[in-house]
């Protein structure tokens, strides 16, 4: 039986998966389309910031696991080039979902706007209020999130490649 990475690791990826695309829906709808009701817009802004936070929580929890259990290589049959980008864009994803939210974090921060986790917990506010600092901030993590889009764009094209057109069992590896 070919390779499948561990129940654990799935639940793990599918979580991070379904928690991301959460962040980046709430991304684009207060960014893009700002509601006018300012009760919605901070609790769209409570929800994006708090759940930010579950994903810092489960990619480290997801590094931590992988680092204990690494997975078996990819088949031989991947050329080379596809497995160094597969693992560069592995790479960038892992590093990328860490940084997001670290900057979001920063960036409410230095607008002024204390955090507290689930509207219950507070966070230290590490930055303060900094007015040439909080658009810089949101500026690196818009940056941050176009680029992850990138990246899960490649990655789900490559998921594409491999279920579809090399049919060689890779995306069954997540499933």
């Amino acid at each position: 039986m070919a390779y499948r990475y561990p129940p654990l690791a799935r639940k793990l990826h599918w979580a991070t998966a379904a928690l991301v695309a959460v962040m980046i829906g709430l991304g684009f709808w207060i960014t893009w389309f700002e509601p006018k009701n300012a009760t919605l817009k901070f609790a769209l802004y409570d929800v994006h910031e708090s759940t930010g936070v579950l994903v810092f929580v489960l990619v480290l929890a997801r590094l931590l696991r992988r680092m204990a259990n690494p997975p078996a290589p990819l088949p031989s049959t991947v050329p080379k080039l596809v497995r160094a980008a597969a693992h560069a864009n592995h790479l960038l994803l892992y590093a990328l979902l860490l940084l997001q939210p670290v900057l979001g974090f920063l960036a409410t921060n230095a607008w002024g706007f204390p955090f507290r986790w689930a509207r219950l917990i507070p966070f230290p506010s590490p930055v303060g209020k900094d007015e040439a600092l909080a658009p810089v901030l949101s500026d690196l993590h818009l940056a941050g999130a176009i680029l992850l889009l990138l990246l899960i764009g490649a990655h789900l094209g490559g998921a594409f490649f491999h279920g579809v057109i090399r049919r060689d069992g890779v995306v069954q590896r997540m499933l």
